[in-house]
């Protein structure tokens, strides 16, 4: 017996583990937003619109990898899955820091200070751009292959190691991983950048996954095989399972049932997933790219101290809110009885409303930097908790051998919205800056004209998406498959 037994908390160390993965998973990704104008593309030569195909290129190879990864980590396992994809990621991200050299070596260009020195507009000048860009695209396409694993086994190691009622927590802690690498990235990237060459910060950064997963080979084990975790805990762990001993016979089958990528297809809870990635990852990731270009426009480039504290601030702001965000539900269930599923969808609804502030970043700029600074934080919190929950509805309704898969479909579309916002952001910006006062929308010209665009989509994303899943899903209904 185990009645009297002190509950370990080794689930909570495993939940650390992914918010640290989480977090260099965003730093890795980061470099590039917080490199490319300062630094990276007064070597190439590039403007809005080649970064704006390197992000678009990331955002669709991820989307599509995403598809498959999910379930290579069902098949694969936790473990092995989540070493794969960080050592592939970490290694790409590193590469980046080879792409100067290549591109010298390519063009016949002695040093960075002959890169620069060429004319901009010439057709040298156009042959850097191109053959860089290409450069780059690659080491993104890696970068891409091992990142979009990360959520699919992220969600499958949270399903394994906590009850229903502790997952969108849960997640909530470790998705903040997005923001605090997003919060910790301007204040060492640029730093990098400035003191050590840009190369160096690709380098660096990339180099820590490495460490993350000798740690993650150590500690990591299902929860009744690990040496970490007691009775006590297990049996908390698999409280889901005494609730519902009634359906046990039916339960185990299904939890133990095959889903093929097509069968995940043939469910409207699948397709409610697919709806609130496909029009909100977007958001985030345009705010993740996009918001420190956006600073630079205002007059306060990433590498400046103005520049670094506004990003700080902005994702300050969305760590602080959206670890909430996870523990509403929680609230939900505990303190007025909802049922999980209830409580999640209540919750998002009630985040959906903060990216509507989005609409007023453009128009208020013009009084002070502070408030995009903080309106983007409010929305970036808003998605950040959206997201904690949403992810934690496939746990609630999927078995566990179809969670990485079923999280991998709905991040393929969510890579989907990110590529057609980060493509058409840096066309929509070139095109706006090249029409100047001639391009105009809701009182703004020229390129805050084309901000002013994007940021009304993100305004009302939420929203629709929240509309369209409780349509598809009125209320919880889990897979029984036959």
């Amino acid at each position: 017996m185990t009645t009297n037994q002190k509950m370990s908390n080794f689930r909570w160390a495993i939940c650390g583990l992914l918010f640290l993965a989480t977090t260099v998973n965003y730093l890795d990704r980061q470099v590039l937003s917080l490199t490319w104008k300062d630094f990276i593309a007064l070597d190439f030569h590039w403007n809005d619109n080649d970064y704006g195909n390197i992000t678009a290129t990331f955002s669709i190879f991820y989307a599509f990898i995403s598809l498959f990864a999910g379930k290579f980590i069902d098949w694969m396992g936790t473990q092995k899955g989540y070493i794969w994809a960080i050592v592939i990621w970490s290694f790409g991200a590193c590469l980046h820091a080879a792409c100067g050299w290549a591109t010298m070596r390519l063009t016949g260009i002695a040093d960075i200070e002959a890169l620069r020195a060429v004319t901009k507009g010439s057709e040298l000048a156009l042959t850097i751009s191109t053959i860089s860009v290409w450069l780059f695209l690659a080491c993104r396409i890696i970068l891409a292959t091992g990142e979009s694993g990360n959520f699919p086994a992220a969600i499958k190691v949270t399903a394994e190691y906590f009850p229903k009622k502790d997952r969108a927590y849960a997640t909530s802690i470790f998705n903040a991983g997005a923001s605090v690498g997003a919060l910790a990235a301007p204040l060492t990237i640029p730093i990098l950048a400035k003191n050590m060459g840009w190369e160096m910060a690709f380098i660096i950064i990339g180099a820590i996954g490495f460490i993350w997963a000798g740690a993650w080979l150590f500690l990591y084990s299902a929860p009744a095989q690990s040496r970490f975790v007691n009775n006590a805990e297990l049996a908390y762990i698999e409280s889901d399972k005494e609730e519902s001993a009634e359906k046990s016979e039916t339960k185990t089958a299904t939890e133990e049932a095959k889903f093929s990528i097509l069968d995940c297809f043939k469910y409207r809870q699948t397709w409610a997933f697919i709806v609130g990635k496909l029009m909100t990852d977007g958001v985030w990731w345009f705010f993740l790219f996009w918001a420190p270009a956006y600073f630079s426009e205002l007059g306060h480039p990433s590498s400046s101290g103005m520049g670094q504290l506004l990003i700080f601030i902005l994702y300050l702001i969305v760590t602080v809110v959206s670890i909430f965000g996870g523990y509403l539900p929680k609230l939900f269930v505990e303190r007025m009885g909802m049922h999980p599923y209830t409580g999640r969808m209540r919750a998002m609804l009630i985040f959906a409303f903060l990216p509507v502030f989005a609409m007023f970043a453009q128009p208020l700029a013009g009084t002070s930097v502070w408030w995009p600074c903080i309106i983007i934080g409010l929305a970036g919190a808003g998605h950040q908790a959206w997201s904690a929950n949403l992810y934690s509805t496939i746990g609630d309704m999927f078995p566990k051998s179809a969670i990485a898969t079923i999280t991998g479909i709905g991040t393929m579309f969510g890579g989907l919205c990110s590529f057609a916002i980060n493509k058409g952001s840096g066309m929509l910006f070139t095109h706006a800056e090249e029409l100047g006062d001639a391009f105009t929308f809701f009182g703004a010209t020229g390129k805050p004209a084309g901000y002013m665009i994007v940021f009304c989509y993100c305004a009302v994303a939420y929203l629709l998406a929240w509309t369209i899943m409780k349509v598809l899903v009125p209320k919880y209904k889990p897979i029984v498959k036959d």
